[in-house]
């Protein structure tokens, strides 16, 4: 099968029935070159349903889960975005594509130098990549317009929270735990200053977070 139609099946056969309907995002799931964010020996299968591996032990989300994420966050050309987890850089070149200014975090510093090299050589310019540990508070921006945290949780840390533009900021998350079979996908919204709101999603599993099991939690809905 050639590429152009490998992608067009992706969008068509894998992300729409997954409700994700909205054009825009079905858009920029089209036009974002998924081939060039695996590993060469995977270009042939880039656009199955599969979490390939990208190295240094992480994996790349399914196209499915990337098309959900997108449209819960629903991001707009004016916001700001804050993803936990770079892996190869291909949900953020995805975010880019939507809105201003994408602010990416990975732990493992090998991943994002692979990121912030392979992102530049394609042309968003608009995503700026750090090295750091996203479990422990670091110097990020008073605040957000979207967050997504792109591997499991046990909780939210209030920290991230925090983050959220109040009155529309949102976050994607995934919460539960690796003993457990199923977890689930959730969108946090901060509807003021004090006030967030939790709406579930979908069941789900993904590969957990690093460290970010001993963050302490103190918030409660």
């Amino acid at each position: 099968m050639l590429p152009e139609h490998a992608h067009e099946n992706m969008v068509e056969q894998q992300i729409r029935p997954w409700d994700v309907l909205d054009q825009r995002i079905l858009n920029v799931l089209g036009s974002v070159p998924r081939g060039e964010f695996v590993q060469p020996e995977h270009r042939g299968i880039a656009f199955s349903d599969y979490q390939l591996p990208i190295g240094h032990g992480q994996s790349l989300l399914k196209p499915n889960i990337d098309g959900r994420i997108l449209q819960a966050l629903m991001v707009e050309a004016d916001e700001s975005v804050l993803e936990i987890g770079t892996g190869s850089g291909y949900l953020a070149a995805c975010l880019a594509s939507l809105g201003k200014q994408v602010t990416s975090i990975e732990i493992n510093e090998a991943l994002s130098q692979s990121a912030t090299e392979r992102l530049a050589r394609l042309g968003y310019t608009n995503v700026t990549t750090k090295v750091q540990d996203a479990a422990a508070a670091w110097d990020a921006a008073d605040h957000y317009d979207a967050i997504v945290l792109t591997g499991s949780v046990e909780i939210v840390p209030d920290f991230y929270r925090e983050k959220l533009t109040p009155g529309h900021g949102r976050m994607f998350v995934v919460i539960g735990s690796e003993k457990s079979p199923t977890m689930e996908a959730q969108l946090i919204v901060r509807a003021s200053e004090s006030e967030w709101i939790k709406e579930s999603l979908f069941e789900t599993s993904l590969p957990p977070l690093q460290n970010f099991d001993t963050v302490a939690q103190t918030f409660s809905f």
